[in-house]
C-alpha cells in the first residue's frame, strides 16, 4: 500500500528486511537521545543522517516531502513562538530536533508493516498483565492510530478541496469545522464496529 504519511510501503531495502524489534528499539534510543542534541551544527548532523536512511529504504522523495508538508502546520508556528522566546539557535534546535523523530518515526512506520509493529509492543506489555493492562487493548488502539493519522489527513485534503470550491480557502473556520465532523462521524462509524465485534464496551 503507498502512502505519504506514514504507512506501509512494501519494498526489499534493508530497513525493510530489518524486524520490527530493533527499528523500535533504535527510535526509543533516538528519542532518548535528542535530549543530547544542544547546537544547531549538532542538529542538522542528526537531520542528515535521519534523510540519508530514505534514499537506504528506497523511500521516494515525493513521499519525502509528502510527509514533511503536514509537519509545517505544526512547526512553523512554533518555531515562530520560540524565536521570540529562547532565540534563533535554541528554535533550531527544537525544530530541528523534532523534524528528525517524527521523520525517523515515519520512516520506522514506512518500511515495518503495522501488524509487526503491533505485535512488538504487545510483546513488551504482557508483563503489565499482572497490574491489569490487556495488553491485546493497547495494540488495537496503537493500531488504529497508527491508521488515523493518514486519514485525517486525507479528510483534511478533501475538505481544502471542498474550500476552494466555495472561495474560501483563506477562512481557517471554514476548515477546522467541516473536518472535526467528518473526523468525529469516522470515530462514530469505527466506534459502533468496534463495539458490534465485541472489541470495545
Amino acid at each position: 500500500m503507498s502512502s505519504t504519511l506514514g504507512l506501509f510501503r512494501p519494498g526489499t531495502s534493508p530497513l525493510h528486511r530489518l524486524p520490527a524489534g530493533p527499528k523500535l528499539a533504535a527510535l526509543v534510543v533516538a528519542g532518548a537521545g535528542s535530549v543530547l542534541v544542544d547546537t544547531p551544527v549538532e542538529t542538522v548532523v542528526a537531520l542528515t543522517v535521519v534523510l540519508a536512511l530514505y534514499p537506504l529504504a528506497r523511500i521516494p522523495g515525493r513521499v519525502l516531502l509528502g510527509m514533511v508538508r503536514p509537519l509545517l502546520w505544526v512547526l512553523v508556528p512554533l518555531a515562530v513562538f520560540q524565536l521570540v522566546v529562547v532565540g534563533g539557535s535554541r528554535t533550531a534546535v527544537l525544530v530541528g530536533v523534532i523534524l528528525a523523530l517524527v521523520l525517523l518515526a515515519n520512516l520506522v512506520t514506512l518500511t515495518t508493516r503495522t501488524t509487526d509493529l503491533v505485535d512488538v509492543i504487545v510483546v513488551m506489555c504482557r508483563p503489565l498483565r499482572v497490574v491489569g493492562v490487556d495488553p491485546l487493548r493497547i495494540g488495537l488502539v496503537l493500531n488504529l492510530a497508527i491508521r488515523c493519522v493518514p486519514l485525517v489527513v486525507e479528510l483534511a485534503g478533501e475538505v481544502r478541496e471542498a474550500q476552494r470550491a466555495r472561495g474560501l480557502e483563506s477562512s481557517p473556520r471554514a476548515l477546522v469545522v467541516p473536518l472535526l465532523v467528518r473526523a468525529l462521524r469516522r470515530a462514530d462509524g469505527l466506534g459502533e464496529a468496534l463495539v458490534a465485534r465485541d472489541l470495545i464496551d
